[in-house]
């Protein structure tokens, strides 16, 4: 080979780049010739060539790498789609093995009791658990309530196989058509065994997987009645009854004397459709269907059932119209558990609250160790206290103690007998209020820039309004009223500033003040401080001073409601004041930014148990601001002047930091005080539990008003309170410093001081009615019996009732 030709071959292996760059469109074919892979035996291009870019829009080839990523992606997922069907088939094979323990009667025997201790660590009581429990078979519910829970919890349970898929579409819809959820798709099926899961505390991380294959399981072992059986067994239906027998006997069983008793049919098979149909309207929300607690939402909750029950079929329209009139059983005949409890009527409050935030069954069967707000060193003297001063002359009163830091419920006087009155008037006593409501008028005022300072005349008020009420034939009419106002017993100070009115709860003044400011921004400042009554009267419109017309009655600035107030949300309400206008709450609160009765929740190990909702099971302290801080200092300054020299004198320890302010009803039916210190917030009512029969000789053969028993019974829990304060061991009670959801410190409010000048001259009082000294001795200088709120129960109302 010549020598020229063989350099040549040695610079052939630079061709394969010059080609690659190259811009000849065929220097790609040439080069595969060249290395052998091509047939035209081209050859390469001679000499250097300087680098070319390449040629637009043309691309080197990446189908072959995208092809592989994609065969890949594609395996991956298959694998991936089989992987997790095989894991879930694994599952629902692996729970059918857990069927068996979803028996009652297996949860019944795994049980364990709960125990509430109160805050030092001393046990309350034992909640009602399976004690109470009866399991009862499927012969021994009547069928009737077998068809109204149908009726109102999943009407499609005798269609679907555990999981509603209809019934999760139509849900999803319905939230979306009104952005939030406003529809469960939950199936009897699977409520049932989420409740078995939780009362035995084998909930896991896939829990709702694991309950919707269990209910999947479930459907294909046990028969729909045995389901349904199993269900009803289980269910909590509020007032300690647990199952559906505990449930009609609590509810019913005065309507079939001696059912369950001996060897008579149980109590569950005698059911009425309208009882039936009660019974089922409790279980979504055994609270709040309470047909002791909220009678109107109960009766509607039941022909809602009624109707449903109708519309499937299962009675006739003429029935829904002879059952939907049927009464709903009286507080009185509603047999409530006997409470294994040293505080019950705390505990039957609290009950509640436990099984809305852990269920029933681990709830009564959890073992849980629930660490109380509750004091029984105090609560046990307040007791003593408060039937010592009412019980004596054939009273009953309620009385609330809240820490001011915590917001826990200390103490609790809902009645003196649980087992004869297990009404807890503390907590579901909804009384009028009187002029204890008058602060929430002053609040308004001093809101909207008020001076304490401004005078009024002290006189008889005849202040005009307009009431906007419907037709009987339809449509609307406004008719001209005339709110009367007048002080108990005609007494007048002839004018008088809103300081000295509030004093001496002066009504005169507080309606024209309290019109001025507005009685629908009185109703607001009371609602944020913590009162959660509906305040409205939605059937009546009121103008006053030619404002708008508003479903606020003009005597609501004088207490005159529609529906009254529990001592629980005044003593909350007040506390709203002494905490420098901060309302106090918690994690664990019974309601948004209600009072505190749970500190924290443990389980039999001593962990801490999160709630339904995720919540850690111990509470975290909440403030939230809802009354300017100057605003509640200047209104505690007013009100101190209340226990040093006007209508609650007999309340007065001494306390610098003291104030308060009492209530009482026309014909004196309702007598309040409720007030507090640096340290608590109290509230107390007394009156006839049943009636609102006058207290005209109670007090020493005088009268009772707010200034008497209540002001005393005041007076001595304060005294218990700082008598326990003086006592007790370091890190005894609750911490008096919290954290707010800011995370800043809380301290309770300074004390408040005596007010700088004088009170003013006191003007002389009928023989008789004078407000008598904490031993019964009248003192030296009574003061005067004015004040009072106006009307009661909605209508246009008068003034005329003792502060």
């Amino acid at each position: 080979m010549p020598p020229r030709l063989r350099r040549r071959r040695r610079r052939s292996p630079d061709v394969e780049p010059r080609a690659a760059q190259s811009s000849d469109p065929d220097a790609r074919p040439r080069l595969a010739s060249v290395n052998g892979e091509g047939s035209d035996g081209g050859q390469p291009p001679r000499g250097p060539s300087p680098t070319l870019p390449a040629p637009p829009g043309s691309q080197p080839s990446r189908r072959r790498p995208k092809l592989k990523k994609l065969r890949f992606a594609l395996v991956f997922l298959g694998l991936a789609v089989l992987a997790f069907v095989s894991w879930i088939f694994g599952i629902m094979m692996a729970v059918a093995s857990d069927l068996p323990q979803l028996e009652n009667r297996a949860q019944f025997e795994h049980a364990q009791n709960s125990v509430v201790l109160d805050v030092n660590g001393q046990k309350i009581a034992t909640l009602t658990n399976n004690q109470g429990r009866i399991l009862v078979g499927s012969a021994d519910i009547a069928p009737v309530m077998k068809e109204a829970t149908v009726s109102i919890e999943d009407q499609r349970f005798y269609e679907h196989r555990g999981i509603d898929y209809q019934g999760i579409g139509r849900a999803v819809l319905q939230d979306l058509l009104h952005q939030g959820a406003t529809q469960g798709a939950s199936t009897i099926t699977q409520q049932f065994v989420k409740n078995a899961l939780r009362a035995q505390g084998s909930r896991t991380v896939f829990e709702k997987l694991r309950e919707a294959a269990l209910a999947y399981q479930l459907e294909r072992h046990w028969d729909k009645d045995k389901i349904l059986t199993e269900y009803l067994n289980e269910i909590y239906f509020g007032e300690g009854a647990y199952g559906i027998e505990a449930a009609a006997r609590t509810y019913f069983g005065w309507n079939h004397p001696g059912c369950g008793v001996g060897g008579a049919p149980r109590c569950a098979s005698q059911l009425l459709p309208w009882e039936a149909a009660m019974l089922a309207g409790l279980i979504s929300n055994p609270s709040g269907y309470d047909p002791k607690i909220a009678p109107g939402a109960a009766t509607a909750r039941r022909n809602l059932v009624l109707q449903n029950m109708a519309n499937q079929g299962y009675i006739t329209q003429d029935e829904y119209q002879q059952y939907s009139q049927q009464n709903l059983p009286a507080p009185s005949r509603i047999r409530t558990p006997v409470e294994d409890s040293r505080a019950p009527y705390f505990t039957s409050w609290l009950r509640q609250q436990l099984v809305d935030k852990y269920g029933a069954g681990e709830a009564f069967g959890g073992g849980l160790q629930v660490t109380s707000t509750l004091d029984l060193s105090l609560q046990d003297q307040v007791q003593q206290i408060a039937s010592d001063r009412a019980a004596g002359v054939g009273l009953n009163s309620a009385v609330v103690v809240l820490n001011n830091v915590t917001g826990g419920v200390e103490a609790m006087v809902g009645g003196y007998d649980y087992r004869t009155q297990p009404f807890n008037l503390a907590t579901q006593g909804q009384r009028q209020p009187g002029s204890a409501f008058k602060p929430f008028t002053l609040v308004t005022a001093l809101e909207q820039g008020r001076s304490p300072d401004q005078v009024f005349t002290s006189a008889p008020q005849r202040i005009p309004f307009k009431a906007k009420v419907k037709k009987k034939g339809g449509g609307e009419k406004i008719v001209p009223e005339i709110f009367p106002v007048h002080n108990y017993n005609d007494q007048y100070l002839g004018s008088a500033s809103i300081a000295t009115a509030t004093t001496y709860s002066d009504n005169s003044v507080y309606s024209q003040l309290g019109t001025q400011v507005g009685p629908a921004n009185v109703a607001q400042t009371a609602n944020k401080m913590g009162i959660q009554t509906d305040l409205s009267t939605p059937d009546v419109q009121y103008s006053v001073n030619a404002g708008p017309f508003e479903p606020y009655n003009p005597a609501l600035v004088l207490g005159g409601l529609r529906t009254g107030v529990t001592p629980l949300d005044m003593a909350h309400a007040y506390q709203t004041l002494q905490h420098n206008g901060q309302i106090v709450s918690g994690t664990m609160a019974d309601s948004p930014n209600g009072p505190i009765a749970i500190q924290k929740v443990q389980d039999p190990g001593g962990n801490l148990v999160d709630t339904n909702s995720g919540d850690p099971g111990q509470d975290k302290v909440e403030t939230k601001q809802e009354v300017p801080p100057d605003v509640a200092a200047t209104a505690r300054t007013i009100l101190h002047t209340v226990v040093t020299s006007g209508t609650g004198r007999n309340a007065y320890t001494g306390d610098s930091s003291e104030w308060g302010k009492t209530g009482t009803t026309e014909n004196n039916g309702d007598a309040w005080f409720v007030g507090a210190n640096q340290d608590v917030t109290v509230a107390v009512w007394v009156g006839h539990a049943n009636s609102v029969r006058p207290m005209l000789t109670e007090y020493g053969g005088a009268p009772v008003d707010g200034g008497t028993i209540p002001a005393l019974i005041f007076n001595d829990v304060i005294t218990a309170v700082e008598r326990l304060k003086a006592v007790e061991k370091p890190g005894k009670k609750p911490s008096t410093s919290g954290t707010s959801t800011s995370g800043a410190p809380t301290t309770t409010s300074p004390a408040v001081p005596a007010p700088s000048s004088p009170a003013p001259r006191q003007p002389s009082q009928p023989q008789g009615q004078g407000t008598q000294g904490q031993h019964g001795q009248a003192p030296s200088q009574p003061p005067p019996s004015t004040g009072g709120g106006g009307g009661t129960g909605g209508g246009t109302g008068s003034g005329g009732v003792p502060g």
